[in-house]
């Protein structure tokens, strides 16, 4: 049960916004039922994760992959939950998201999966990365797909740190928004 109450749909005073939030996610899902406590803060989420999910150029498989990634590592079944289906219509398979865990010793990844997981792992765990897993990512995608790899995983650490300090959980009533 999350930490604080949800917001409630009738303290939201920007209309349109909760519109961009239904036409963007398909509906107020937990996470944005609690982020409506601010509307600037819910706009400008709104913006990046538009922009990393769904402008990006970075590849669909790639992006759940690390997204996969960091809910496992930071312990965010919240958002495993939500990418799941995504990663798997994404072109991850069952095997390659099920195996995250124990990545290294796995025979379903590429080399450039490996390099990337390498990446996503020293991120997430030590901020810092290792000059040999950067170089090592970094054979596999140009600057551009560089950074929006860099954004994404950094993104989702965010994501991932407001559901679990705030215990934002699926099952949670939203309190009073619906599909």
């Amino acid at each position: 049960m999350a930490r604080i109450p949800y917001a409630s749909p009738e303290d939201v005073k920007n209309d349109a916004l909760i519109e961009r939030v239904k036409a963007q996610r398909g509906e107020v899902l937990h996470l944005y039922a609690m982020l409506l406590h601010s509307e600037e803060i819910t706009d400008g989420w709104l913006q990046l994760f538009t922009a990393v999910r769904q402008k990006g150029t970075l590849p669909g498989d790639l992006r759940e992959l690390v997204i996969m990634q960091v809910a496992l590592i930071n312990g965010a079944p919240y958002e495993a939950q939500q990418h799941r289906p995504i990663a798997l219509k994404e072109g991850l398979t069952e095997a390659q998201v099920d195996e995250l865990a124990d990545w290294q010793n796995s025979s379903v990844y590429t080399p450039k999966h490996r390099a990337i997981l390498a990446y996503c792992d020293q991120m997430t765990r030590k901020v810092h990365v290792d000059d040999a897993v950067f170089a090592e990512v970094k054979q596999h995608l140009d600057n551009k797909l560089m950074l929006e790899l860099t954004v994404t995983i950094a993104g989702y650490n965010m994501v991932s740190r407001v559901l679990e300090a705030l215990h934002i959980d699926a099952k949670d009533d939203r309190g009073g928004w619906v599909k």
